[in-house]
């Protein structure tokens, strides 16, 4: 059996359980997670592969909510409202579909992913193909708190991130991970989930969601102006999808931060309060 690291915030009142994003860790969670201890228990864990968890043999949905699973029912946490952002939210949809009884609620803080026929999808795969798991410079972390400036976050705070979601190796430079079998296969699932589309995707689940969209587009770097016109064509189409679905499901409610796509980071206590008001308008 194995056991995902996990992080207790502490806090008392109803359970939460958070969730990273791809190539990050519960790290990322840290400011967030202080403020919603003052309502809640907070436990936040990292992914497969990824931060201070070991890897698993293959790394698929089912896999993986087996492991979170096999973590929680080790910790005594029968049931919870699992928070995720962008892979984390995806993971804790299919939680809340896998396992319905594990999950009083779920949160998916814009993770969306796009189907293969969406224009300038093959494009944007060969880059994250290319870029998975790979080893980075010396001053990976460096271009990281540069990177992470752009959006207002703190440098000890994208600092400490940063650092959390690599491996040092030997020669100064440093393992991403996850590492890149398990990368691979990461996108993999990725790419299944988002053929389905937003609508076909959340059926079937009863379980009470809330679904966050990044209200701010990334700045585009140079060079990629085309990765940003992607970018906002794929949000415009997920938000009329979502608006939809809120319309005709009274279980899906659905919102906007106003960030960009990394908010647990760039505006936690937006994050915060979000979760918040969900949870308090749970049924008991």
């Amino acid at each position: 059996m194995t056991f995902l690291h996990t992080h207790d915030y502490g806090g008392n009142g109803p359970q939460l359980v958070l969730l990273h994003g791809y190539a990050r860790s519960h790290t990322d969670w840290d400011t967030s997670a202080a403020l919603l201890t003052t309502g809640h228990r907070v436990l936040a864990v990292d992914l497969p592969g990824h931060g201070n968890s070991p890897d698993i043999p293959s790394w698929n949905i089912p896999a993986v909510l087996r492991r979170i699973t096999d973590t929680l029912d080790a910790l005594g946490v029968p049931e919870a409202v699992v928070v995720g952002h962008s892979l984390g939210g995806l993971v804790a949809v299919e939680y809340a579909r896998a396992c319905p009884e594990r999950v009083r609620a779920a949160v998916n803080l814009d993770g969306f992913w796009w189907g293969p026929d969406e224009p300038g999808a093959e494009r944007v795969s060969k880059g994250l193909l290319a870029a998975a798991g790979t080893v980075a410079p010396p001053e990976y972390i460096e271009q990281q708190i540069t990177n992470s400036a752009r959006f207002g976050i703190p440098r000890d705070r994208a600092e400490a991130a940063a650092r959390a979601a690599v491996r040092p190796l030997p020669d100064g430079s440093w393992q991403t991970l996850p590492e890149r079998a398990a990368a691979l296969e990461i996108v993999d699932e990725l790419h299944r989930l988002g053929a389905l589309g937003v609508t076909a995707w959340l059926d079937g689940i009863d379980r009470p969601l809330l679904l966050v969209q990044a209200g701010r587009r990334l700045p585009p770097s140079p060079g990629m102006e085309w990765f940003a016109d992607f970018n906002a064509r794929f949000a415009q189409g997920v938000w009329d999808e979502l608006t939809v679905l809120s319309r005709s499901r009274p279980t899906i409610s659905v919102t906007r931060i106003d960030a960009t796509h990394p908010m647990n980071m760039e505006a936690p206590g937006a994050v915060a309060t979000s979760v918040e008001e969900f949870v308090r308008g749970l049924p008991d």
